[in-house]
Protein backbone atom coordinates (compact mmCIF):
# COMPACT_ATOMS: atom_id res chain seq x y z
CA UNK A 1 0.00 0.00 0.00
CA UNK A 2 1.03 3.58 -0.70
CA UNK A 3 -0.57 6.87 0.32
CA UNK A 4 0.30 9.59 -3.20
CA UNK A 5 2.91 11.10 -1.15
CA UNK A 6 5.83 11.18 -3.42
CA UNK A 7 9.35 10.60 -2.06
CA UNK A 8 11.64 11.29 -5.08
CA UNK A 9 10.81 12.14 -8.56
CA UNK A 10 13.61 10.85 -11.28
CA UNK A 11 14.33 10.72 -14.68
CA UNK A 12 14.50 7.54 -16.09
CA UNK A 13 17.95 5.72 -16.31
CA UNK A 14 16.88 2.97 -19.14
CA UNK A 15 13.60 1.63 -20.48
CA UNK A 16 13.58 -1.63 -22.86
CA UNK A 17 10.33 -2.69 -24.41
CA UNK A 18 10.12 -6.34 -25.49
CA UNK A 19 7.35 -7.92 -27.44
CA UNK A 20 5.23 -8.15 -24.06
CA UNK A 21 7.11 -7.03 -21.47
CA UNK A 22 9.63 -3.80 -20.31
CA UNK A 23 12.56 -3.76 -18.49
CA UNK A 24 12.95 -0.30 -16.70
CA UNK A 25 16.40 1.28 -14.63
CA UNK A 26 15.91 3.57 -12.15
CA UNK A 27 18.03 5.55 -9.75
CA UNK A 28 16.45 5.72 -6.63
CA UNK A 29 18.57 8.26 -4.99
CA UNK A 30 18.37 8.96 -1.39
CA UNK A 31 14.89 6.32 -1.74
CA UNK A 32 18.08 3.76 -1.99
CA UNK A 33 18.77 3.29 1.88
CA UNK A 34 17.16 0.41 3.12
CA UNK A 35 15.57 -0.83 -0.05
CA UNK A 36 16.02 -4.80 -0.86
CA UNK A 37 15.25 -6.78 -3.24
CA UNK A 38 11.60 -7.64 -3.51
CA UNK A 39 10.30 -4.41 -2.12
CA UNK A 40 7.87 -2.61 -3.84
CA UNK A 41 7.84 0.58 -5.08
CA UNK A 42 5.35 2.70 -6.60
CA UNK A 43 6.56 4.42 -9.83
CA UNK A 44 4.22 7.19 -11.09
CA UNK A 45 1.04 5.28 -10.09
CA UNK A 46 2.39 1.69 -10.91
CA UNK A 47 3.76 -0.89 -7.94
CA UNK A 48 6.48 -2.39 -9.09
CA UNK A 49 8.99 -5.44 -7.52
CA UNK A 50 12.82 -4.38 -7.05
CA UNK A 51 14.28 -7.17 -9.23
CA UNK A 52 18.22 -6.29 -8.88
CA UNK A 53 19.55 -3.86 -6.93
CA UNK A 54 23.00 -2.60 -7.59
CA UNK A 55 23.35 0.63 -5.03
CA UNK A 56 21.39 3.42 -6.00
CA UNK A 57 20.06 1.82 -9.69
CA UNK A 58 16.89 -0.70 -9.27
CA UNK A 59 15.87 -2.92 -12.04
CA UNK A 60 12.10 -4.08 -12.46
CA UNK A 61 10.40 -6.20 -15.03
CA UNK A 62 7.37 -5.20 -15.86
CA UNK A 63 4.49 -7.92 -17.08
CA UNK A 64 2.47 -7.41 -20.28
CA UNK A 65 -0.85 -7.03 -18.44
CA UNK A 66 0.74 -3.82 -16.49
CA UNK A 67 1.78 -2.40 -20.07
CA UNK A 68 -1.72 -2.50 -20.89
CA UNK A 69 -2.65 -1.26 -18.26
CA UNK A 70 -0.74 1.74 -17.95
CA UNK A 71 1.65 4.82 -19.90
CA UNK A 72 4.85 2.61 -19.57
CA UNK A 73 4.69 0.84 -22.64
CA UNK A 74 5.64 4.78 -23.79
CA UNK A 75 8.35 5.45 -21.04
CA UNK A 76 11.65 6.36 -22.31
CA UNK A 77 15.30 7.12 -20.86
CA UNK A 78 14.98 10.89 -19.43
CA UNK A 79 11.49 10.64 -18.88
CA UNK A 80 10.79 12.27 -14.99
CA UNK A 81 9.02 9.60 -12.45
CA UNK A 82 7.40 9.97 -9.16
CA UNK A 83 8.51 7.33 -6.49
CA UNK A 84 7.16 6.45 -3.08
CA UNK A 85 8.27 3.68 -1.00
CA UNK A 86 5.20 1.05 0.39
CA UNK A 87 4.20 2.74 3.87
CA UNK A 88 4.95 0.81 6.74
CA UNK A 89 1.91 -0.09 9.19
CA UNK A 90 1.72 2.38 11.89
CA UNK A 91 3.15 5.29 9.52
CA UNK A 92 1.04 8.32 8.62
CA UNK A 93 -1.19 8.50 5.70
CA UNK A 94 -0.22 11.83 4.47
CA UNK A 95 -2.57 11.45 1.44
CA UNK A 96 -4.58 8.41 0.76
CA UNK A 97 -4.92 5.08 0.13
CA UNK A 98 -3.17 3.81 -2.84
CA UNK A 99 -2.33 0.31 -3.94
CA UNK A 100 -0.39 1.09 -7.26
CA UNK A 101 -2.26 -0.76 -9.32
CA UNK A 102 -3.42 1.31 -12.00
CA UNK A 103 -7.12 1.47 -13.10
CA UNK A 104 -7.24 3.23 -16.23
CA UNK A 105 -5.65 6.00 -18.84
CA UNK A 106 -6.29 9.50 -18.75
CA UNK A 107 -5.64 12.13 -20.75
CA UNK A 108 -4.58 15.74 -19.36
CA UNK A 109 -6.41 18.01 -21.95
CA UNK A 110 -6.11 21.45 -20.01
CA UNK A 111 -3.58 23.20 -17.93
CA UNK A 112 -3.85 26.71 -16.73
CA UNK A 113 -2.88 28.94 -13.92
CA UNK A 114 -5.30 29.85 -11.13
CA UNK A 115 -3.66 32.24 -8.44
CA UNK A 116 -0.36 30.43 -7.43
CA UNK A 117 -1.30 27.07 -8.15
CA UNK A 118 -2.62 25.49 -11.47
CA UNK A 119 -5.78 23.61 -12.92
CA UNK A 120 -4.96 20.73 -14.52
CA UNK A 121 -8.29 19.02 -16.34
CA UNK A 122 -8.27 15.46 -16.87
CA UNK A 123 -10.58 13.21 -19.60
CA UNK A 124 -11.12 9.79 -17.84
CA UNK A 125 -11.06 6.51 -19.94
CA UNK A 126 -14.59 6.07 -21.88
CA UNK A 127 -14.62 2.70 -20.61
CA UNK A 128 -16.11 3.64 -17.05
CA UNK A 129 -12.48 2.14 -15.43
CA UNK A 130 -12.41 5.01 -13.37
CA UNK A 131 -15.09 7.07 -11.70
CA UNK A 132 -14.70 9.86 -9.39
CA UNK A 133 -16.89 11.82 -7.24
CA UNK A 134 -16.79 15.89 -6.21
CA UNK A 135 -13.50 16.29 -3.50
CA UNK A 136 -12.74 12.76 -4.02
CA UNK A 137 -9.54 11.39 -4.70
CA UNK A 138 -7.40 10.53 -7.24
CA UNK A 139 -3.68 9.18 -8.01
CA UNK A 140 -2.86 10.88 -11.00
CA UNK A 141 0.63 9.50 -11.61
CA UNK A 142 0.94 8.65 -8.03
CA UNK A 143 0.49 11.66 -6.88
CA UNK A 144 -2.72 11.91 -4.06
CA UNK A 145 -4.80 14.24 -5.45
CA UNK A 146 -8.46 15.90 -4.56
CA UNK A 147 -10.95 15.81 -7.50
CA UNK A 148 -12.90 18.96 -8.14
CA UNK A 149 -15.33 20.14 -10.65
CA UNK A 150 -16.29 16.65 -11.95
CA UNK A 151 -18.21 16.48 -15.58
CA UNK A 152 -19.57 13.12 -17.42
CA UNK A 153 -15.73 11.85 -17.93
CA UNK A 154 -13.93 15.18 -17.30
CA UNK A 155 -12.77 16.41 -13.65
CA UNK A 156 -10.41 19.14 -12.58
CA UNK A 157 -7.47 19.14 -9.78
CA UNK A 158 -5.57 22.08 -8.16
CA UNK A 159 -1.70 21.30 -8.14
CA UNK A 160 -0.22 23.93 -5.52
CA UNK A 161 3.52 25.10 -5.69
CA UNK A 162 5.06 22.52 -3.53
CA UNK A 163 3.33 19.69 -5.74
CA UNK A 164 4.59 20.98 -8.84
CA UNK A 165 8.16 21.02 -7.71
CA UNK A 166 8.23 17.79 -6.05
CA UNK A 167 6.54 15.74 -8.57
CA UNK A 168 6.38 15.04 -12.40
CA UNK A 169 3.58 16.50 -12.80
CA UNK A 170 5.44 20.43 -13.72
CA UNK A 171 6.79 18.09 -17.27
CA UNK A 172 3.32 17.35 -18.13
CA UNK A 173 1.43 19.06 -20.89
CA UNK A 174 -2.11 19.07 -22.70
CA UNK A 175 -2.64 15.61 -24.49
CA UNK A 176 -0.18 13.05 -22.58
CA UNK A 177 -1.34 10.60 -21.02
CA UNK A 178 -1.38 9.90 -17.03
CA UNK A 179 -2.04 7.06 -15.32
CA UNK A 180 -5.18 6.94 -12.82
CA UNK A 181 -6.22 4.62 -9.62
CA UNK A 182 -9.25 5.76 -8.15
CA UNK A 183 -9.93 6.03 -4.44
CA UNK A 184 -9.54 2.16 -3.35
CA UNK A 185 -12.45 2.36 -0.62
CA UNK A 186 -14.79 3.86 -3.75
CA UNK A 187 -13.62 0.97 -5.89
CA UNK A 188 -15.23 -1.38 -3.21
CA UNK A 189 -18.30 0.65 -2.42
CA UNK A 190 -18.76 0.26 -6.87
CA UNK A 191 -18.04 -3.17 -6.69
CA UNK A 192 -20.33 -3.79 -3.81
CA UNK A 193 -23.07 -1.60 -5.30
CA UNK A 194 -22.96 -3.31 -9.24
CA UNK A 195 -23.14 -6.75 -7.44
CA UNK A 196 -26.55 -5.94 -5.23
Amino acid sequence: MFTGIIEHCTAVQACSHGVEDSLLELDLGPLAEGTILGDSICVSGICLTVARLEQRIAHFQVSAETRRKSTIAGWHAGRLVNLERALAFGGRLGGHLVSGHVDGVGRLVERRKEGASERFTIVLPDDGSVQVVEKGSLAVDGVSLTTWDCRGSRCSIAIIPHTLEKTSLAALRPGMPVNLEQDLISRWVEKMLVRA
